[in-house]
């Protein structure tokens, strides 16, 4: 039995750190990750401005992604997954394969919308995002403006489309909690899914 869910959040919104911790919560868990799909710099548009433009889907392969995605639900069992259960694990999660896919371009991206049980989005307000990239070190560095002139407002665009998208079921999550008040809100949502599933 599969059970797939998506993490999309915004830059430094915490998304990676929450799903290696459920990994290590939950049985026969796997992790894929949008940013190991990056086309390299000298393939990635430049705007007039000098920006280059890495927060849109046409600076990934997408295409890689989803079949990486749907290779893994052929066989999750050959995918390397470790196979040891971790304590406590309850019996209704014997036999269940999850996969976690983490990134912050997923929900519009069509080829994929109708693979997922659980949808989660991380938010911020601007300045904690801000202060969070600020701290961090990307290769190509941040030219300077290209948080306020790239990143934020495309976040912004993405995050209307999605809400205004009203058949898409998304429970978004408040960044700023503290990852033990995240992580326990996640898999207790996703133990009460898994259930469900098996009623």
């Amino acid at each position: 039995e599969l059970f797939t869910m998506l993490f999309n959040s915004v830059t430094n919104g915490g998304k990676t750190t929450l799903a290696e911790k459920l990994k290590n919560m939950l049985p026969n868990c796997d992790i894929i990750s949008q940013d190991d799909f990056f086309k390299p710099e000298s393939e990635v548009e430049t705007d007039e401005r000098g920006f280059k433009l890495y927060d849109v889907l046409d600076a990934l392969y997408m295409d890689e992604m989803v079949t990486s995605i749907r290779n893994w639900m052929k066989s999750p069992a050959s995918s390397g997954v470790v196979t040891e259960e971790p304590e406590n694990t309850c019996d209704n999660l014997k036999n269940v394969y999850i996969l976690i896919v983490e990134g912050f371009l997923l929900y519009n991206y069509e080829p994929l919308n109708e693979l997922w049980n659980r949808r989660y989005f991380l938010t911020l307000p601007y300045e904690e995002c801000k202060r969070r990239r600020s701290t961090r070190v990307y290769q190509p560095a941040d030219t300077p403006g290209y948080f306020d002139g790239h990143v934020w407002p495309m976040y912004l665009k993405y995050k209307n489309e999605l809400e205004e998208n009203a058949s898409m079921q998304v429970d978004y999550l408040d960044g700023t909690k503290s990852q033990e008040e995240l992580l326990s809100y996640v898999y207790s949502d996703i133990i009460q899914e898994l259930n469900k599933l098996r009623e």
